[in-house]
């Protein structure tokens, strides 16, 4: 895979689209500000993506203000990620955040089966607050986006602190985010965070928080160089069953944590296979079809209804589908 920064008008992107498969080139980002707000210039895209360079993957921002059904249906005839950018509008100094906008679009990609992100701030607008920016994040987790991308943390951009951002809060922001972006987005944590994060009744961004510190103590912050894009999945997979251990004992929900980790594991190795085709060996204190069930979502309730049933799984791929089998 070539890696390739460059500048392209929508019209030569057209043009250029049919050499890239000969070029060597799989995956394209498309992060425009002024195409991401345009409907008709994103359909047009995806459509002749879809035409020209079907096996291309393609990453491509998205207002949410243009995701309706008619760009949900050209997304879903292509390999892509839609990257949506998740902030209040200043009004008069004045933040305005529409929980119902974002929760509405985010479920028209949910039941399409589109995978999504969001690009998060902290900040950067007047009228920003720690509080606002936790609320956001905590909300953000809510609608089931694949990865929580932060921009600032990307291009080491600080704010100054204001009147009602202090600079130790900035600080506490950037760490929460970068504590997402290495547990949340680069763990694959998706398919399972929010079920995870009940039994503890804890928020996200708190959670979080903790994770950064967890994180500074460990010589794996952001302040010790560690990058999270870099590291290997199973390993972050180790750091997340350290961390939730911790949280789960330190809750008294430690007789949970044997669900937990099944339903970690599991999901893990499905990535990776699916991400590297590697087949993966796991035991597991549960039955995978118990764990991989609709029921485990309530882990406390899955652990008194369920009987641990301790078994051998190896995590597969067949006809280019992710399957398992017990042993």
């Amino acid at each position: 895979m070539k890696n390739l920064v460059t500048e392209f008008s929508l019209e030569s992107l057209f043009a250029e689209l049919p050499q890239f498969y000969a070029r060597g080139v799989t995956e394209l980002t498309v992060h425009d500000k002024t195409l991401a707000a345009d409907k008709k210039a994103v359909c047009a895209l995806l459509e002749r993506i879809a035409c020209t360079a079907p096996d291309l993957f393609v990453s491509i921002a998205v207002d949410v203000s243009c995701i309706d059904p008619q760009v949900v249906e050209k997304a879903a005839q292509v390999w892509c990620s839609i990257e949506i950018p998740l902030t209040a509008l200043e009004r008069n100094g004045t933040l305005l955040f529409d929980k119902k906008r974002y929760a509405s679009k985010a479920a028209l990609l949910n039941r399409a089966g589109i995978v999504f992100g969001f690009d998060m701030d902290w900040a950067l607008l007047p009228g920003d607050t720690f509080r606002a920016f936790r609320e956001r994040l905590d909300f953000a987790t809510t609608l089931y986006p694949n990865h929580i991308d932060f921009e600032q943390i990307e291009r080491d951009i600080v704010p100054r602190s204001t009147g009602v951002y202090s600079s130790k809060d900035i600080d506490f922001s950037r760490g929460m985010a970068f504590a997402c972006v290495t547990f949340y987005s680069c763990g694959r944590a998706v398919p399972w965070f929010n079920a995870v994060l009940r039994p503890l009744k804890i928020s996200p961004s708190s959670f979080f928080a903790d994770f950064e510190e967890w994180q500074h103590c460990n010589n794996c912050s952001y302040e010790t160089g560690f990058v999270p894009q870099n590291a290997d999945h199973h390993d972050i997979e180790k750091m997340q069953l350290l961390f939730l251990k911790e949280k789960y004992e330190e809750k008294n929900k430690g007789h949970l944590f044997a669900a937990v980790h099944d339903i970690v594991t599991l999901h893990g190795a499905f990535s990776r296979v699916a991400d590297g085709g590697t087949e993966t060996v796991l035991e597991t204190a549960y039955n995978p079809d118990d764990v991989l069930s609709p029921a485990a979502q309530d882990i406390a309730r899955f652990c008194d209804n369920t009987c641990e049933e301790p078994c051998t799984v190896t995590v597969f791929l067949k006809n280019d589908n992710v399957d398992y089998k017990i042993h």
